[in-house]
């Protein structure tokens, strides 16, 4: 019997203008088969799921593929893609030039564009999947509940990222989601900061964005940390990044739409005197990518969010020059819990 995934892809087969889909992005052959590989074609129509990989990987795709995957060598493609004439691709991956050789490869084949085919399975995540982000983030707040002990005057912001990526490898990460982002004083105000070798003065603020991967899942989260008290203007702008964050997450369920939650904290920062120095989405969609499904912004595509989608909520402030600062949790549709 094939697995939830696999079946949830044929039913997927019925509604496209193809007889077969090429998928070739590896995070997606991943999610479907549960094999990782540095290379791997998957296969699909509406009865059949078949994964391509070389002799590196075949001994391990056959014992520990999902079921319903059956396991080829590359060399057996050709006898595969024969039975069909309309072969879908994801054209999101598959560059030009790869495109030209599967067309001179399979000879009176029509190769149709696919986009987001396997995406919108990801948006859903099941039990297993949460429980394996319920971890990512575990370690992740590990690591953060440490910063205040790890800082110290003289440290490079380098340094404390180090650290924190050595910190989330012996807790079991299998690395981190995307490169840790570390600030100190005005480099706060750079939201993609990338950690430099400004050293940590006393009267700075630092800002820590980090995630750690776990089992092929990320996580997401910033905190704000003082080296000395909060100055008035320090303390308004965190205080309004609370209210702001607070409130949109209580409108965090299934059915809104994904622009009301960007709208309603920015319409809090306004009240906060706060219009101008929120520059970026309020949050993003979070699963085997750091950056997958919904874009929670006003500016992106209107689309509901769906039970158990995985979301980050991020409102931030920023002046350039001087500081900034970000608020940000990795939060579940539906399960305000989480």
């Amino acid at each position: 019997m094939a697995s939830n995934r696999v079946s949830r892809l044929h039913q997927r087969l019925h509604e496209l203008p193809v007889s077969a889909v090429f998928i070739s992005n590896l995070t997606n052959i991943r999610y479907i088969t549960g094999i990782q590989a540095s290379t791997a074609l998957l296969l699909v129509t509406a009865k059949e799921a078949v994964l391509f990989v070389d002799s590196r990987y075949s001994e391990m795709a056959s014992k520990r593929a999902e079921s319903g995957i059956s396991v080829a060598y590359p060399s057996d493609i050709k006898s595969y893609v024969s039975r069909y004439k309309t072969i879908g691709y994801e054209s999101d991956y598959v560059t030009v030039a790869r495109l030209e050789r599967w067309k001179t490869q399979f000879k009176n084949k029509k190769f149709v564009q696919t986009k987001g085919l396997i995406e919108g399975l990801r948006r859903i995540k099941d039990e297993n999947e949460i429980n394996t982000l319920t971890e990512a983030s575990a370690i992740t707040k590990k690591a953060l509940a440490k910063v205040r002990s790890l800082l110290r005057y003289g440290m490079t912001e380098r340094d404390l990222a180090l650290e924190l990526y050595v910190y989330c490898m012996k807790q079991g990460a299998e690395g981190m989601a995307f490169e840790t982002i570390v600030g100190f004083g005005e480099n706060t105000s750079k939201p993609h900061h990338r950690p430099t070798d400004r050293k940590l003065k006393k009267g700075d603020i630092v800002q820590v964005d980090m995630g750690a991967m776990y089992e092929g899942y990320c996580s997401d989260y910033s905190r704000v940390f003082f080296t000395v008290p909060p100055t008035p203007k320090q303390k308004k702008a965190y205080a309004a990044l609370k209210e702001a964050k607070k409130s949109a997450e209580k409108l965090l369920k299934p059915g809104v739409f994904n622009t009301v939650l960007d709208e309603e904290a920015r319409r809090v920062l306004k009240i906060h005197g706060y219009e101008k120095e929120f520059s970026h989405s309020l949050g993003h969609g979070v699963g085997m990518d750091i950056h997958e499904g919904t874009t929670l912004s006003m500016k992106a595509p209107p689309t509901t969010l769906l039970k158990n989608e995985v979301v980050t909520i991020e409102p931030g402030l920023y002046f350039p020059g001087k500081f900034g600062m970000r608020l940000e949790d990795t939060r579940i549709v539906g399960r305000p819990d989480f």
